[in-house]
């Protein structure tokens, strides 16, 4: 049986230019696209929670996005930061949501991950 990769692998492999295959090979890969989608608003943000990435993925990402945080979490690329915020979804009256940001081993992963890139423009 082939081995699940963790979120931190998936980050580190992913090129950015998936084919449409390699995403049906994958066995959740709205969870996946979902985890791409959180760890490039990380790297862009110092802190955020589920209220500003909900404002930018689209609905069909909403269901997903517990599950992404969590992956991330526990592969270590972004960790909670003790601070919560009131949630902005309607349907939970304000209850106190996460705040995170990318860890030391997050930001590594995009630091290679902005290298590859680089060197494959240059070729």
């Amino acid at each position: 049986m082939v081995r699940k990769l963790t979120p931190a692998e998936r980050l580190a492999t992913a090129d950015k230019d998936l084919l449409l295959e390699e995403f049906a090979d994958q066995s959740s890969w709205d969870q996946f696209l979902v985890e791409q989608a959180v760890f490039h608003f990380g790297q862009r943000h110092d802190e955020w929670s589920c209220n500003d990435l909900r404002d930018v993925l689209p609905e069909l990402g909403h269901g997903f996005l517990g599950a992404a945080i969590n992956a991330l979490r526990s592969g270590g690329i972004i960790a909670h930061t003790n601070q919560t915020v009131p949630s902005t979804q309607a349907n939970t009256h304000a209850h106190r949501i996460a705040v995170w940001r990318l860890t030391d081993k997050g930001r590594t992963i995009a630091a290679q991950r902005a290298a590859c890139g680089q060197q494959g423009r240059a070729a």
